[in-house]
Order: C-alpha cells, then structure tokens, then sequence
C-alpha cells in the first residue's frame, strides 16, 4: 500500500477480495477505535474484544459501505453501537470520557491559555496537571451524549457532520450538546483559572 492510497481505495480493493487491503485500515485506524471504545467501556480487555468485535463487523458489512461519508466515521459508528450492544447486552452503562484533548483547527474548541508565562516550570506543570483533572472531573460529570459529542469533537477532530453521522442524530443537535459541554467545562475551570492567573510564581 502507498501512503496515499485513500481509504477509500483500499475499501474497494476489499471489495474486490484482497483482505491484506482491510489489515491496512485495522492499522490505520486500530488505536483510534480503542481510544474511542476506552471512553465508553472501562475494562480495558473489553475495549480490545469490542474494537476486534467492530472491525469484524466492518469488515462483514464493507459491501454496504457506499463512500456517503468518512470510512473512519462509518467505522467509528459501528464500533459505538457495538460498544453500546455489548453494555446493553451485560445492564450496564458507559462510563464517561476520562480525557480531553484541546487542540483543533477551526478555533471552536477549548483554547486554556497559559496561566504562568513559564508554564515549563514545576509550578506551571502543575497547574497544567489541576486544569487537566478540573477538566476530567467536569466531563466525568456530563452526561452520555455531551460527553461523547465534546471527546468526538476534541479528541478525535471530527467534524460537526461526522459526529452527527457517529451519534445518528442532527448537526443541531450536535452543535446544542458541544456548546452545553463546553460551558460546563468551562463553569469548572473557572474557579481555578482566576486563582492561578492571579497568583504570581
């Protein structure tokens, strides 16, 4: 495989019976499932047998994928809902998301500023490390869908779209359940933020 050859191209050489094409998606995209389903299940032995579960099931079911949107979302979509089956399957819940990523390109995602200029220091490490707790806690504390909805967005860098596709529900919906993550997160921060921007180091 070349390092351009596009998902797509690969799902077409499955299609067409090569099954080395379908190894090279479960290694493109076999961390991100796992990190996915780590947000939904917490056994992380579980998380292997779901991710193995869903991409067999990708695999069973490629003939259906038509190409209308990402195979990464098409995947990531199958490995939610089998996550959810296997929980369902067992009475139990998923837990929330644990982590938060910040970084995104299109500048509608957390952005913490620095709270000390020399955040390298062991004061700005640590807290670096209160405002990453801060932020789990406050995401711990969300429920489901605005857990899952905000960690898609910043963790993962799906588009609005794709998780709309992912959660099988509308953009508006979308866009309602990241913003009402947002501004709880936000709500959590911001009594550690005003006393770390005001303390001098």
């Amino acid at each position: 495989m070349s390092k351009t050859e596009s998902d797509i191209e690969l799902v077409n050489r499955v299609k067409s019976g090569d099954t080395s094409a379908f190894d090279f998606l479960v290694i493109k995209y076999q961390r991100r499932v796992i990190r996915l389903l780590s947000r939904i299940v917490r056994d992380p032995v579980e998380v292997e047998d779901i991710a193995q579960e869903s991409f067999l099931k990708a695999y069973r079911a490629i003939e259906q994928f038509r190409g209308d949107s990402a195979f990464y979302t098409w995947l990531y979509r199958i490995a939610v809902n089998t996550a959810k089956n296997y929980l369902f399957s067992r009475g139990r819940r998923p837990i929330p998301v644990s982590d938060l990523n910040t970084n995104s390109e299109d500048g509608e995602s957390f952005e913490f500023q620095a709270v000390s200029d020399n955040s390298e220091s062991p004061e700005g490490v640590m807290v670096g490390m209160q405002i990453a707790e801060a932020v789990n806690r406050a995401v711990e504390k969300l429920p489901k869908e605005l857990s899952t909805a905000v960690s898609l967005r910043e963790m993962d860098g799906l588009s609005y779209e794709e998780i709309s596709e992912v959660m099988n529900c509308p953009i508006g919906t979308v866009r309602s359940r990241i913003f009402r993550a947002r501004e709880a997160i936000a709500e959590e921060l911001k009594p550690l933020l005003d006393n770390s921007a005001n303390k001098r180091w």
